[in-house]
């Protein structure tokens, strides 16, 4: 595959392809096929940097597809996530992602920062309790006492 910046979906499959290509022997960097393989890592990098963060992609989404990619489970990633039941309740989207889940899956998964952190569908639960405050800020009533 001759290299070239990837301007669509159907450049991205195919250098994806060859990335597999490539990967089941991996060759040694300094060969012309080790070169070419970097050369593909990064492309795909700038794509996907580029696409899928200017995208409505879901976060959560994102993290799906990518781990389809790789052939990756929940349990590895339990670095991120913590533990299995963590990991259904965010991939089901009961629970957002923390900055120590976006900033592990940002690394492992190879996705940018900025689409992790973008909100994902709120389920209807969530969008209640972010809409109505937890408790009214009030004045005990020692602090009251002694403020007069």
């Amino acid at each position: 595959m001759k290299a070239s910046l990837l301007e669509n979906k159907r450049m991205y499959q195919e250098a994806m392809g060859r990335v597999e290509e490539l990967t089941k022997n991996v060759p040694s960097p300094a060969s012309p096929e080790g070169r070419e393989l970097r050369l593909l890592i990064h492309l795909l990098q700038e794509y996907e940097d580029r696409v899928w963060v200017a995208s409505d992609l879901d976060p959560i989404d994102a993290i799906e597809t990518r781990m389809e990619q790789l052939g990756l489970t929940a349990s590895d990633l339990l670095d991120a996530f913590g533990d299995k039941g963590t990991a259904s309740k965010v991939l089901n989207r009961q629970r957002g992602l923390s900055l120590h889940m976006i900033r592990v899956l940002s690394v492992r998964l190879s996705l940018p920062v900025a689409l992790l952190i973008k909100p994902g569908h709120a389920s209807a639960h969530e969008q209640t309790l972010a809409a109505e405050p937890v408790l009214p800020y009030k004045r005990s009533a020692k602090k009251k006492a002694r403020s007069h």
